[in-house]
Parts: structure tokens; sequence; C-alpha cells
């Protein structure tokens, strides 16, 4: 199979047939053999239905239902797993993306040798204030931290060769740094591509402030991760000794200068009267807690866990 259409979707019941139309007419004018993958995020309308009568036209059409809204990352990752095609495309439901882009891509992955295409909505139609800006500083941000020069990582039309959708996990919220996911997974001929982006046709965008700050918490943690994600022990470990042995040659500071004075036959006051043998006994006990800390994420690292165990109510 030459293409599969990952499509995450929430509540897009009325964009979902053009949007399919469309996709289907793109993949006739090119011959590709292909599978359009609809992924319902617990939507509340009628979006599962829609996608049922799709299949109902088109044996080209799949879908995939969770019980509840997990978000983005997850309807991704479940996609992903089902995808066939020799090159994976990922696109939003809201038509905002647009599907003849959909060739290009697929060029630049099998003609071009590129892993990763990422696409870049030059000339966007969002609100200025409210996405544009926002989106502006998460990228450059973005590009500073994961060393990737991709003017707009979090935009949702991308194409991949099959074996990076299969070698890299999407979790979280992580979908906005999957080209700096993949990147670490060790594909790096990562490309850009300027796309159209167009006006949403139908419903309420799905963007709040809540995702701009998010975002930012999960670049840290991405970066985190990338450096210390199966080492935390140098990272705590480290730290943690620095802080100590800080606070332990303070403490050693502290004595001396009581025994110089006991020496000297100076009066002076009590160790415990000086607020510098407390500040040293927080330093060596925070030094202690974080060796420790670090000891346990040693531990965490070198047991799996089910992160991506989310419940599918259907599958066509």
């Amino acid at each position: 199979m030459d293409i599969s259409i990952i499509v995450p979707l929430y509540n897009e019941e009325e964009s979902l047939p053009k949007l399919f139309e469309w996709i289907e007419r793109v993949m006739n004018e090119n011959n590709f053999s292909y599978e359009v993958v609809f992924v319902n995020d617990g939507s509340t309308d009628s979006s599962w239905e829609v996608v049922e009568n799709l299949r109902k036209r088109s044996s080209n059409v799949r879908g995939l239902k969770f019980r509840n809204n997990y978000g983005k990352s997850p309807a991704l990752y479940c996609g992903f797993k089902a995808a066939k095609g020799d090159v994976v495309i990922t696109m939003d439901a809201d038509l905002q993306d647009s599907p003849d882009e959909i060739p290009e891509l697929y060029s630049m992955i099998k003609n071009d040798g590129y892993d990763l295409v990422s696409g870049w909505k030059k000339k966007r139609y969002d609100s200025k204030l409210a996405k544009n800006l926002p989106s502006k500083i998460y990228n450059a941000t973005a590009r500073k931290v994961t060393g990737l020069k991709l003017h707009d990582m979090n935009c949702g039309l991308k194409a991949y060769r099959n074996d990076v959708v299969k070698n890299i996990e999407v979790y979280g919220e992580m979908h906005r740094y999957i080209p700096f996911l993949a990147k670490n997974a060790g594909f790096t001929k990562i490309g850009e591509k300027v796309v159209e982006h167009r006006k949403r046709q139908f419903g309420e965008t799905k963007f709040g402030l809540n995702r701009f700050v998010n975002g930012y918490l999960d670049l840290i943690t991405l970066w985190f991760l990338s450096k210390f994600g199966k080492k935390p022990m140098h990272f705590f470990g480290l730290f943690g000794s620095l802080v100590f042995v800080l606070g332990f040659l303070a403490v050693v500071v502290v004595g001396l200068n009581k025994l110089v004075a006991i020496i000297q036959h100076v009066k002076a006051p009590l160790v415990t009267d000086s607020p510098y043998f407390y500040l040293s006994m927080l330093a060596m006990i925070i030094g202690t807690q974080l060796f420790l800390a670090g000891f346990v994420a040693e531990l965490v690292t070198r047991n799996s866990t089910e992160r991506n165990n989310y419940q599918i109510e259907k599958e066509i």
C-alpha cells in the first residue's frame, strides 16, 4: 500500500464527508493505493456515524473509536499502530489542511529520501493574537531547544516513512514534538514543505491558552528525557552530590569558626545559634534527597509502564 492517512478527530461531523471526498479525488487522480484511518477521539456528536457511513461507501476507510476523549497524541499513537502504508500522512479533520499537498509530500519521502517532512503554514488565517503570535513564540523556543530548524513544528500535516511511526512513542501531548521524537530515535533526515492553510469552515477551534502553556512544559520534559531519560542519576546524582558537598563544607566552616573561638578563649555563640548552620544542614538534606530521587528514577526507568493503554470501543 502506498499511503496511510491518519485523521484524528473530535466533533467534526460536518467536515468529514467533504474531507474524505477531497482525499478520494486526490488519491484516484494519482493512482495511489491508500487507506484513511479516522481516529474518533471520544466525539460527542455523530462523527462516528459519519465514519461508519463512509466505510459503507469505500473499503479504503478504516476507523477507531475511543471510549473517552484522550487527546490528539493518543489518537496519533493508535493511528500509527494501525497504519499499513509505505508513507504515513497525518492531517487534521477540520479542512484546514489541504489533501492536494499529499502527492508532493509522498514524493519527498519516496524520491527525496526524507524520513519525515513537516508542513509549514507560512500564511495563516487564524487569530493573530490568540494563535499566530503564541505559535511564533512557541516555534522559536522549540527551534532553540530541539536544534531542528522547523518553522511550524506543530503543523498537523506531516509525512513519514512507515518505519518512523513504528519506532516512536507519542504519548501525553507530545504530538507537538514528533519531529524531535523522530530525531531522538535516529531519524535525522527531516525536511519541511510550505503548505496551504485554509480557514475553518465548521465548528470551533480546539486550541486554547492552556495548550500553549502545556506545550512549553512538554518541551522541557522532552529536553530532559532526551538528555537524561535513560540516565537520570547523571542529573539528580550530580546536582545532589554538589549541593550535599557545599552544605557539608559550610557546616565544617561553621564548626571550625566555633573551634577557633574556643582555642582563642573568645566567647562565641553556639553553633546552633548561627543561621548558616541551618542553611548548611538544609543543603545537605536537599542534596541527599536529590541523590535518592536519582536512584529511584533509575529504578523506574528499568520497569516498563503502560502509558499508551487506551480503551478502543469500536474498530472498522
